[in-house]
């Protein structure tokens, strides 16, 4: 069978509504052809959600779609326009390195961008090359792939190709592209582009979109425009509560990062916390503490209320009206965070129902946490497992007074203690994409060409709740160096 013939077995389904909107939105273009593509990667399991063929998708013909040589049948691609705070101070920008190249609609009837990343220069690249690194490509599939399976909502990575060029950074380094899969890449960036260019009714268009495509259920609502502002703030504040509960911190929450779905995206300078402490920074370019771990909630609101302010002349015709109605749902956020994050937290220590005390309870662990340097993950990992001996903290008095607390209060739920602790095996990840796992991952690809020690990471974090004996050495910490973790936005 010729690769033309399996690449027309693929299963690309393919739409392109966002080209229907207006051509402000967007640039149509191809990617710019590599010279020795390679495929590295391919996540069959995300083909198998699409309804690809996972074996058509090996062949040399669907290696030059990912490589963006060809684009499949029925694509149109484009590069999408935005702006965005970036670090708080605002700029118009655009995909400067990638490429939206289609839908593709599943068996199911669901819609997925298909975007390729480090596909060549666009018309907003800034004077970039619009090139990626292996590294940072890979680093995104192995973040994204983990927090799938943690069940947070993300976009995911369905292949890295590399494209056997080198691009040049700080040094010369193996270019690749990454095809990204995700619910859209709508994002607030999107509609403070639309409200800066001023034409309300391109704005209400793409509202209009967005909601036939991520909230249906509201379109027929009498204020659609306000049940959008409150269902992307409900989703965000689920989103953050979750990253919160992980330990993750996303290092760089501009607005151009915070998707409309309610999807992670945009995996740069990205990290896992080890020693728990709400002031941890990894991002390189972070200089402030901007995006600080314990930050995340604050900029959660306050990039939801720029989303917020392009909807204004949507909301109400009277201005004044209008920021009420805006004020109002955004006021919502942090009760509806805050009961996100406290159920998640009672879930990780096994207590079921609801007690006056039970988020003073909570605080003080996390307090000790912190002043005790103790790992983020392995303390819950271990007061699952009642394995008491590996908590820095075991032999303090203070320690032993909540211990105490915590015991009294498992004792007065009805559920019995083998419920608690199913409760807690399934809230307490027993690993997370540790920070030097990962790096060790990168370098083996990277120096040696070697992707059997990233397969096998993948592997460990593809079920994060099993608690199995393999995954006890992916639990283990780095060991100290005196030098802080640092990120770069590579991706």
């Amino acid at each position: 069978m010729s690769d033309q013939q399996t690449a027309g077995e693929a299963g690309w389904n393919l739409d392109n509504s966002y080209a229907r909107l207006p051509e402000s939105f967007y640039t149509r273009m191809k990617p710019s052809p590599v010279r020795a593509p390679k495929l590295t990667i391919l996540n069959e399991p995300v083909a198998a959600m699409l309804g690809l063929n996972a074996d058509a998708l090996r062949t040399d013909a669907a290696l030059a779609v990912f490589a963006g040589n060809e684009v499949p049948e029925g694509a149109a691609p484009l590069a999408q326009a935005y702006a965005g705070h970036q670090f708080g101070y605002f700029n118009m920008l655009g995909d400067g390195r990638a490429l939206l190249i289609s839908e593709q609609i599943t068996p199911e009837g669901e819609r997925f961008d298909i975007q390729l990343k480090g596909s060549g220069p666009t018309p907003y690249s800034r004077s970039g090359d619009g090139r990626a690194a292996l590294g940072p490509m890979l680093r995104e599939y192995i973040i994204s792939e983990a927090m799938h399976a943690l069940g947070i909502p993300t976009t995911r990575s369905l292949a890295v190709v590399t494209t056997g060029q080198s691009i040049i950074r700080e040094s010369e380094l193996q270019g690749a592209i990454l095809t990204r899969v995700a619910a859209s890449h709508l994002r607030v960036g999107t509609f403070q582009y639309a409200a800066a260019k001023g034409h309300v009714d391109e704005l209400r268009e793409l509202a209009d979109y967005t909601t036939r495509r991520h909230y249906a259920e509201i379109a027929n609502d009498e204020n659609r425009y306000l049940a959008l502002l409150q269902e992307v703030i409900k989703r965000q504040a689920s989103l953050i509560a979750n990253w919160m509960l992980v330990g993750f911190i996303h290092g760089v929450m501009n607005t151009d990062n915070m998707a409309i779905s309610g999807e992670t995206i945009d995996y740069g300078p990205c990290a896992f916390m080890d020693v728990y402490s709400l002031d941890t920074v990894f991002s390189s370019i972070d200089r402030e503490a901007r995006y600080a771990y314990g930050n995340q909630p604050k900029i959660a609101v306050w990039n939801l209320a720029r989303f917020a302010e392009t909807l204004l002349p949507l909301l109400h015709s009277d201005e004044e009206q209008a920021v009420k109605l805006a004020e109002e749902a955004l006021g919502k956020f942090a009760e509806l965070y805050h009961g996100h994050w406290l159920a998640g937290m009672r879930a990780k220590l096994g207590l079921f129902g609801e007690e006056a005390e039970d988020e003073k309870l909570i605080e003080e662990l996390l307090r000790l946490m912190q002043q005790q340097g103790a790992d983020y993950t392995n303390t819950f990992r271990a007061l699952t497992f009642g394995r008491l001996d590996e908590i820095v903290m075991s032999c303090s008095a203070d320690f032993a007074a909540w211990l105490e607390l915590w015991q009294s209060r498992l004792g007065r739920q009805t559920e019995s203690p083998e419920a608690s602790h199913q409760l807690m095996r399934s809230s307490n990840p027993a690993v997370i994409p540790r920070n030097h796992r990962v790096e060790e991952a990168l370098a083996a690809a990277e120096q040696r060409g070697d992707f059997s020690v990233m397969e096998e990471l993948l592997t460990v974090l593809s079920n994060p709740f099993a608690h199995s004996p393999e995954q006890e050495a992916y639990a283990e910490l780095p060991s100290q160096n005196g030098r802080p973790y640092r990120t770069y936005c590579g991706t």
